[in-house]
């Protein structure tokens, strides 16, 4: 099978054997990619820490019948400035969790790698409020997946709000008259707050820190809706979720912020 050349982000590696690992990779224009790094843990490996999570790199692949292989790495952006701070990390952790959920095999996916690439982006040039940026990813995640929630009026009948009702099996914000079982009371600060990142670019929710009281509410409207509908448990919203920058009008919290519930999967 032909080399290709592609640039990716790398989102995760495994060991593999006493030296090699498997990198999955984000690429432009060949989707996601799992591919053997031969020798990669090695002392005097070519790779180095090319092939490390967070790293936008450049590639020359050997196209194989399960597994690809790295033949040649070489770094675009190291988002090295991203690495020094744990809000970031765990913002970007985020990003690159929900990314490989969603992408597929070998299924080209330019919007999704442009996402992903703006985002890590934004996040090394220290935004405020890093989670925010994360959070505001995820809506546009949803949205190119086709999921993205009805946050401005009921996402059964179209009545517009604000709604006191939310429920992820029903797409959204619902009003009274249609919400089912499941359905939970939500307050409409916070689905003003979502709504509110899902219209702005990334670089500016960076900006956009809530009172701490409304990203309380809001935080397992987001997670819970991101878990039902992308079916998988995300590991990195236990960190994301301990992130609580305070607004500069906000009162600040004498407490630590709460796990939040997550929507059973």
């Amino acid at each position: 099978m032909p080399l290709y050349k592609e640039q990716g982000i790398v989102l995760r590696s495994v060991k593999l054997g006493e030296a090699d690992k498997i990198v999955t990779i984000l690429t432009q224009g060949s989707g996601k990619v799992r591919a053997v790094a031969k020798g990669i843990r090695k002392t005097r490996s070519r790779f180095g820490a090319r092939l490390e999570p967070l790293t936008h790199v450049s590639l020359l692949l050997y196209r194989g019948r399960s597994l690809d292989t790295v033949t040649q790495a070489e770094i675009l952006s190291s988002f090295r400035t991203l690495r020094t701070g744990f809000d970031l990390i765990a913002a970007g952790e985020t990003m690159l969790e929900a990314t490989d959920k969603v992408a597929e095999e070998h299924e080209r996916n330019v919007r999704l790698f442009l996402l992903l690439l703006s985002g890590l982006r934004v996040l090394d040039r220290t935004p405020r409020d890093p989670a925010a940026v994360a959070e505001a990813f995820l809506l546009r995640l949803l949205s190119l997946s086709g999921f993205h929630p009805s946050l401005s009026a009921c996402a059964v009948c179209g009545a517009p709000g604000p709604h006191e009702w939310f429920a992820a099996g029903q797409g959204g914000v619902v009003c009274r008259a249609d919400a089912e079982h499941d359905a939970g009371r939500v307050a409409p600060q916070a689905v003003a707050w979502l709504d509110s990142l899902a219209r702005a670019d990334l670089e500016t929710a960076g900006e956009m820190t809530p009172d701490t009281q409304v990203r309380r509410e809001a935080r397992p409207m987001l997670y819970g809706f991101v878990e039902y509908h992308l079916e998988r448990r995300m590991r990195s919203f236990a960190l994301l979720a301990r992130q609580v920058p305070v607004a500069t009008s906000a009162l600040r919290s004498t407490g630590p912020e709460p796990e939040p519930t997550l929507l059973a999967t």
